[in-house]
């Protein structure tokens, strides 16, 4: 495939491109993210991005820095601390990441990291899991009939707990649209504490699982029902959940008919 004419950005040796690789689908790359692969001497990948996305970068040595809830995963300073080691060795390195560098992707962490050691940075976004995932799964996250805000939420904490700091009281009264990623080891508790908060047992609920891919399978509930339904649903992870009516429009905007 190749770039449309364009002033496309050099990736210079010894700089490193923190890069978005989108929810799944090779399709959703955006091309500052295929530009990157194609120049690349590193790929430094998180497990969510697949071999036909890799593919794009046949030159590339190709570095597995996955980081999977209750997995054996390579530790968030060490990775940082290859990507420097890396660029200062003079490579061209693209630390891709699935979904969206700076949506709960650790992204900022690594930027510190990189601008303290003097490693200069592109930062090219990517789409989110939780906009993208969503809206192939026929779910608008904001439809002006039903919402005005949305949140969203890490389903763990960094100690891979559920998030006891949040307000779910505050959530709940403040968004009519809740997408929760990560959320499954602790659906139960996260269901629990909504529920706790005020948010009705009916409340439509819809869990997505490998999001965008052509295994995409997606769970239609509720509330009350989220975490015996999930049991038994033989789903697993990765997946985004979506708290709110807006998953009622999946009646009518399910294209893919998942």
């Amino acid at each position: 495939m190749d770039l449309p004419s364009h002033h496309w950005p050099d990736f210079l040796p010894g700089w490193v491109w923190l890069c978005g690789a989108g929810p799944g689908d090779a399709g959703l790359l955006t091309l500052h993210a295929l530009n990157g692969l194609r120049q690349a001497d590193v790929v430094v990948h998180d497990a969510l991005v697949g071999p036909e996305i890799l593919s794009f970068a046949p030159q590339a040595e190709l570095i597995h820095a996955g980081k999977r809830g209750g997995k054996p995963s390579a530790k968030q300073t060490d990775i940082s601390l290859r990507l420097v080691e890396l660029a200062q060795a003079g490579k061209r390195v693209l630390r891709l990441k699935g979904g969206d560098p700076f949506v709960f992707g650790r992204g900022g962490e690594e930027g510190a990291a990189l601008k303290a050691a003097g490693i200069p940075m592109r930062i090219i976004p990517g789409i989110s899991a939780g906009i993208g995932g969503l809206a192939y799964a026929g779910i608008p996250v904001t439809h002006r009939d039903v919402n005005q805000s949305v949140t969203f939420i890490t389903g763990h904490d960094q100690s891979a707990a559920a998030p006891h700091k949040l307000d779910w009281e505050a959530i709940s009264r403040a968004s009519e649209v809740l997408v929760i990623y990560m959320g499954m080891k602790h659906v139960g508790q996260i269901a629990g504490a909504l529920l706790s908060a005020g948010r009705p047992a009916e409340e439509p609920v819809a869990v997505v699982c490998d999001a965008t891919l052509p295994e995409q399978r997606v769970l239609e509930t509720t509330l009350g029902a989220l975490e015996a339904d999930l049991a038994a649903s033989g789903l697993a992870p990765p997946a985004i959940i979506c708290v709110g009516r807006v998953v009622e429009k999946r009646a009518v905007l399910n294209w893919l008919g998942s």
